[in-house]
């Protein structure tokens, strides 16, 4: 697996160098590009352009991906930020305030039963 460097690639290289991939994703999973675009609900036209690295929106590729069973690709898109320390120290605070002071009285596992009325 080699690793490009996205940031040397102009936009159009990018968008091509992306489109070779789905279309690498697609041959690996021995799709046809009508089949594709049947799971996508997108013209086979619309899939080859893709591939040809012509460019497309974002749903389009979302769409590709989720038929290619690729869609963890898009993981690294979305970064947790990091906790500050603060952010520690209060939910520590938090889970600290939760925690039991003291212990319960022990309840009996079976109660007396109830005096019968007298009425």
């Amino acid at each position: 697996m080699s690793t490009v460097n996205w940031n040397l690639l102009t936009d159009a290289n990018a968008v091509a160098r992306l489109g070779k991939e789905i279309k690498r994703m697609r041959l690996e999973r021995n799709m046809s590009q009508g089949e594709v675009a049947k799971n996508t609900g997108l013209d086979r036209s619309t899939i080859a352009r893709l591939e040809g690295g012509r460019p497309a929106t974002l749903l389009t590729v979302v769409q590709v991906l989720r038929a290619l069973d690729r869609l963890e690709l898009l993981e690294p898109w979305v970064a947790e930020p990091p906790l500050s320390p603060y952010m520690l120290v209060e939910a520590q605070a938090k889970y600290l305030k939760k925690q039991r002071k003291r212990a319960g009285r022990k309840k009996p596992d079976v109660l007396p039963p109830k005096p019968k009325s007298t009425w």
